[in-house]
């Protein structure tokens, strides 16, 4: 049996008003083993949920009612973070302009060279994939430090900056003793095994620094 492709479990949505278009690129799609969802609209598109898995959009510049520039604008304003894939019967320099500072992958001419279409999915969706990945991480590490107590926040902000023991004991006004204890509770609550380690995981965090107002107690 022939092994799964990695791409199996991606998804490319479609969205192209011409039937002929959309039977054609799910074709081309289906044969590298990606999944394809064919949509003739944005609100039929819309009707359906975001995919869960790594996904791309291929977009149409033309549509009817919401052309896909106009999309385009709507995803980036609600901060959704599906790659973008345009391809286009009627290519002008603004409109490629246009998609390209609003963060689309490509912009490609129809007739669209297969290749070249499969390469830029590729990379949107391995952008996709990682974009997902680092949601991940950044969502378990909120997790984990909304599970210290406001004492230990305090620390774990002080020891991410660099201060030693004996200055966050003067600022906190504990002794040095129980900085340690705190700073051994932030470890574990967080998981890490070293200093480096929790500076990484803070750079995922919003924490207060030199510009942030000092953390409120809880």
């Amino acid at each position: 049996m022939t092994p799964r492709r990695k791409e199996d479990h991606s998804v490319v949505a479609v969205i192209d008003d011409d039937e002929d278009v959309r039977d054609a690129l799910a074709d081309l799609l289906q044969s590298v083993g990606l999944q394809a969802e064919l949509f003739a609209s944005v609100q039929e598109f819309l009707d359906r949920d975001v995919p869960s898995r790594p996904a791309c959009l291929v977009l149409d510049v033309r549509l009817p009612v919401r052309s896909g520039l106009d999309f385009q604008q709507d995803l980036v304003r609600e901060a959704v973070k599906l790659p973008v894939v345009f391809i286009s019967g009627h290519a002008d320099i603004p409109s490629s302009v246009r998609a390209m500072k609003a963060g689309a992958i490509e912009f490609l001419t129809k007739p669209v060279r297969p290749q070249e279409l499969l390469d830029a999915i590729q990379l949107a969706i391995a952008k996709d994939r990682a974009q997902r990945e680092s949601d991940r991480v950044v969502a378990e590490t909120q997790e984990r430090f909304a599970v210290l107590t406001a004492r230990e926040r305090e620390v774990m902000v002080r020891v991410v900056l660099g201060r030693s023991n004996k200055h966050i004991a003067a600022e906190l006004g504990i002794s040095e003793g129980t900085v340690k204890l705190h700073r051994g509770q932030v470890m574990r609550k967080m998981q890490v095994q070293s200093l480096v380690e929790l500076v990484r995981m803070a750079d995922k965090l919003i924490l207060p620094g030199s510009n942030c107002p000092p953390m409120t107690k809880v």
